[in-house]
């Protein structure tokens, strides 16, 4: 156990664990797989990394999430509207409660933090 929960080589690291097809699917098969950096008790802050394949679905984002993507290529579109389009070195802070769809156009890969 760390004092300070590292991953080397984030942007490459290859031990990812699977987390399954992505739900809400709307259009292609998005499957996630990823490594859980920290978990707080009642599972605040949660942190890791984050891979994401191709594919479309709805979101609806719990609790305030920093995302910063390392790879990769994706379009968020907000229920109002907005577009975000993000690649490698973008940095997105999604308030609790954002509602959207998300496209991944190339398998994409984040570290995140969710509070």
């Amino acid at each position: 156990m760390s004092f300070a929960p590292h991953i080397p080589n984030a942007s490459t690291h290859s031990d990812l664990a699977d987390w399954g097809a992505q739900p809400n699917a709307l259009e292609g098969a998005s499957h996630s797989s990823g490594r859980l950096l920290y978990k707080g008790p009642n599972n605040q802050p949660e942190s890791g990394i984050w891979v994401c394949t191709p594919g479309r679905w709805t979101l609806s984002i719990p609790r305030d999430e920093l995302c910063y993507f390392m790879s990769g290529r994706a379009t968020y579109r907000s229920t109002e509207g907005e577009v975000i389009e993000v690649a490698a070195g973008t940095t997105v802070m999604f308030p609790a409660g954002w509602t959207g769809e998300c496209t991944v156009h190339e398998t994409m890969r984040n570290s995140y933090m969710l509070v």
